[in-house]
């Protein structure tokens, strides 16, 4: 839930003071609440401060020739957000230097057990590890001896990059659980917590495992295994375009991401369909012509994108699905099936609490498959197979495109796997992203209803069968980025309880797309109205009332989430713009999950 940037490199070469904080500015979709660098200049010199790093960079000294440095944006977990808490955290004598994503479960009894003796100034479970580290080096272990000494010692999850003032051509990382990735360049190289971060000066990168160690200079990059055993591993090249991560044009990432989803979905089209089939891992096919039960499994967005999901794979393919929360999974596991397939929705790869159910069920000998947006995540690396979303990068902490392309992906797993026509879903793919780009087209409409509706301190987003599943993702849309208090309700519910808290003027949003249900909630929204409510109603033209204020194209009903959802996503996004609101960085919130 917080980044990493690292940089070791030849005299003179590049400006690591800027590397470092335009690294930083590109993992802010993290999300975080402080921020801080340390650069090598005839020792270590660190800038930090609570606050988003264009503060930071008003405390940075202008010029700091330098050829080594880290930087970290951080998500308090131990101690309040202040200067003191922020990374980077030093040793005691001020020659190591470190910063730390992750939690170390075990600080206390590590407190107790080395450093009882040992003069703390944080309230950081992070500043045990640099002490650590200081007290087996000052005990003459070697640096890197010692840093996997601690590794050793760490309960949780880590990943850490460290100077040492006595090395200023060498730069010290490890990880595990949380991401790290090499960046190779010419004349330097580089860690970062993703390949955003560092890509402007590097598109060729190595993946770092699970308790791996790693020694960079200028010119060299050596892995090891946490007992010393070094280890080979070619580099990939990252395909990502670097203009990818700017937002062009837009005033917010969340509103470019909403008008990318139609070609998001075309090039999922590309990706999954030849001229006369699908193209699908043949493996993944078969896995899933045996299974018994589908185990989604997911958190937030993607695990209301896998509620429709459910949907698909049980009407279109006929195999029952359950749908699970990955942080709930773990603790409170469910009886499983005897040959289940279980799938990890993930925009990032990366979501801590569906790493621990792979886990789990990997120790269980069962099949497991990822969908996500980001092929060297560790949940596509750990898994048996991957489907990408193929969605480009989404840096909106509210997800919007990898929403859509997960609901596209299954739709076509689901599809093949039922030996259904794939001409006919191409057809209906494409018919909706054309349906997309009219409703994004009329972006004045949703401002304007927005204004007049969205104005109250709650709402509530209703619908029935798979329009429920779009409720519930529209609801929390709005919450993240408005603040305004919205949940989804499925709309035959609200007479037993929810209804009460209808009053004068409470806005309510009503999806509707599937005929046989329409009747049903347009009953609910009458009861709604006979209480005071001002009532937005989604529905698909064939099925539409003439009071309704957004009809959209009809599309197959069984897609219709692909569509209905985009309104919500609009009135969100203009509800969040009314208010001022940071619309990509939502108080409180991360993109990517890493711990749990």
């Amino acid at each position: 839930m917080c980044g990493i940037v690292g940089y070791v490199g030849f005299p003179n070469q590049k400006d690591v003071k800027e590397i470092l904080l335009s690294g930083l500015e590109k993992l802010e979709y993290r999300g975080y609440d402080s921020a801080g660098i340390a650069i090598y200049n005839n020792g270590v010199k660190v800038f930090k401060d609570k606050g988003r790093v264009a503060n930071l960079r008003k405390i940075v000294d202008n010029y700091i020739p330098s050829t080594l440095g880290i930087g970290h944006t951080r998500w308090a977990t131990h101690g309040v957000p202040n200067s003191i808490n922020s990374h980077p955290h030093q040793s005691s004598s001020g020659r190591f230097t470190l910063v730390h994503n992750g939690v170390i479960e075990n600080e206390v009894e590590l407190r107790n057990k080395y450093l009882q003796d040992y003069e703390f100034i944080s309230d950081t479970d992070t500043e045990v590890v640099v002490a650590l580290i200081e007290t087996f080096v000052e005990a003459e272990e070697p640096v890197d001896v010692a840093i996997r000494h601690v590794m050793g010692l760490i309960e949780g999850s880590y990943a850490l990059t460290i100077i040492d003032d006595q090395s200023p051509a060498t730069l010290y990382a490890a990880k595990s659980k949380s991401p790290l990735l090499i960046g190779l360049g010419d004349g330097f190289n580089m860690v970062g917590s993703d390949a955003m971060s560092i890509i402007n000066y590097t598109n060729q990168f190595i993946e770092l495992h699970d308790e791996e160690f790693i020694v960079l200079t200028p010119e060299d990059v050596c892995i090891y295994s946490i007992l010393g055993v070094k280890i080979d591993r070619p580099y990939y090249t990252e395909t990502l375009d670097a203009a990818d991560t700017e937002k062009g044009i837009y005033p917010f990432y969340m509103l470019k991401e909403i008008d990318e989803q139609p070609y998001a979905i075309r090039r999922i089209v590309a990706k999954y369909f030849t001229d006369t089939g699908f193209n699908i891992n043949p493996n993944i096919v078969e896995t899933l012509k045996n299974t018994d039960r589908i185990y989604i499994v997911a958190a937030g967005t993607s695990m209301n994108a896998g509620f429709v999901g459910k949907q698909l794979f049980e009407t279109i393919s006929n195999i029952p699905t359950e749908v699970h929360i990955a942080s709930e999974f773990v603790y409170n596991t469910p009886i499983i099936s005897s040959n289940p397939l279980f799938i990890f929705l993930s925009q990032s790869g990366e979501t801590a609490d569906s790493r621990a159910v792979l886990v789990k069920i990997k120790s269980l000998g069962y099949k497991s498959l990822t969908i996500t947006n980001v092929k060297s995540s560790t949940l596509s690396r750990e898994a048996d197979y991957t489907l990408l979303l193929h969605a480009g990068v989404e840096i909106a902490v509210a997800s919007t495109k990898a929403y859509t392309s997960q609901i596209a992906v299954m739709a076509i797993l689901a599809s093949d796997q039922a030996n259904l026509d794939p001409i006919g879903l191409k057809k209906d793919l494409a018919l909706i992203a054309n349906v997309i780009e009219s409703i994004t087209d009329n972006k004045l409409m949703y401002k304007e209803l927005a204004d007049e509706y969205l104005t109250k301190r709650n709402c509530f987003y209703i619908g029935r069968h798979i329009d429920y599943y779009v409720a519930i993702e529209a609801a929390l849309k709005l919450k993240e980025i408005s603040y305004i208090q919205t949940e989804g309700f499925a709309a035959g519910e609200l007479k037993h309880g929810t209804i009460a808290l209808i009053e004068e003027d409470t806005p309510v949003i009503a999806v509707i797309s599937q005929e046989n249900i329409n009747l049903n909630t347009r009953s609910n929204i009458k009861e709604v109205k006979s209480r005071g409510a001002k009532v937005i109603v989604i529905s698909l033209k064939s099925i539409s009332s003439a009071k309704d204020q957004i009809v959209i194209d009809d599309v197959n009903p069984i897609l219709s989430p692909l569509v209905t959802i985009v309104p919500t996503q609009l009135l969100a996004y203009y509800a969040a713009l009314g208010r001022g609101l940071d619309i990509d960085k939502p108080r409180n919130l991360a993109k990517s999950v890493t711990v749990e």
